[in-house]
């Protein structure tokens, strides 16, 4: 592996137009200056074609290092792997399914059981799961679903709405919900992103939230406090992430060898109005 030589880090990510991507680079970019690394990003659309070639480039180019939320969980491994054999490189948020590196996420399964047992407390019984496949998140986030509603013997589960981490995708799930016979008490969403266009689609159809259905997301983004009504979500201290992810960065650019390290952090449940009569 090279000796640093440019002092700046190529960022990687699924969508930048994805509020908590931005977010989250934003608190990178933050973080990385401290140690004096500038931030060159690149967005892969999610298109694992054009995250190879955004990180092939990056790695070409001479960046010191590599900070990439993997676009998905197997696909994502060729490229990676190509990377790691010339410069150091961390994986945040999300994981490929391979070791490689550091990685700084959430603790998922702690936000998942913090939402249902709030949904318990609120008098819900009949819950479906919406959210964005082919990332570990995803996967991790539907497993403590599984695994809380099994704990939880008082829930039912409607069979999961599994798609893509998007607007589009909330309001689609909101339309398959609505041609059951009996609408679910709540609908958990695996990211904001997802809740904002199911909350959307509940109003189109007049849908009481939180009356009818209650509505809860995931990531903590700033438009999920904005929307109406405000939408009850896990937040992940994007902060404290982002300064984990620099300081280990910056210690493998300092020749720190030992064996790749796992960080997970807890989100914070933050209940709203979305979820709750009862919230401010």
């Amino acid at each position: 592996m090279r000796t640093r030589s440019t002092s700046i880090a190529g960022i990687v990510v699924p969508a930048i137009g994805n509020p908590f991507f931005a977010e989250l680079v934003e608190a990178l970019e933050k973080a990385l200056r401290l140690y004096k690394l500038d931030v060159i990003l690149g967005d892969s659309g999610g298109s694992i074609e054009d995250e190879a070639d955004r990180i092939g480039t990056m790695v070409d180019r001479k960046i010191d290092g590599l900070i990439v939320i993997p676009t998905h969980h197997h696909a994502s491994i060729p490229a990676l792997r190509a990377a790691a054999r010339r410069i150091p490189v961390v994986q945040v948020d999300r994981h490929i399914d391979a070791p490689l590196g550091d990685y700084v996420g959430l603790d998922n399964a702690a936000g998942v059981h913090a939402a249902l047992d709030h949904l318990i407390v609120e008098g819900c019984r009949r819950v479906v799961f919406v959210s964005g496949t082919g990332s570990t998140a995803g996967q991790a986030r539907l497993q403590a679903f599984q695994e809380g509603v099994h704990r939880l013997t008082a829930l039912k589960a409607q069979r999961p709405l599994l798609g893509s981490f998007t607007l589009d995708f909330g309001r689609e799930a909101v339309e398959l919900i609505m041609q059951q016979k009996q609408l679910p008490d709540a609908i958990m969403c695996g990211a904001d992103i997802i809740a904002l266009g199911a909350l959307r689609a509940l109003r189109l159809h007049k849908v009481d939230v939180p009356g009818q259905v209650k509505v809860t997301g995931f990531d903590g983004i700033l438009y999920a406090e904005l929307c109406d009504p405000p939408l009850t979500t896990l937040r992940q201290p994007i902060s404290v992430i982002a300064t984990e992810v620099a300081r280990l960065l910056n210690a493998r650019l300092h020749g720190d060898s030992s064996p790749p390290r796992r960080s997970e952090v807890a989100p914070v449940l933050i209940v709203r109005r979305s979820s709750s009569e009862n919230a401010d």
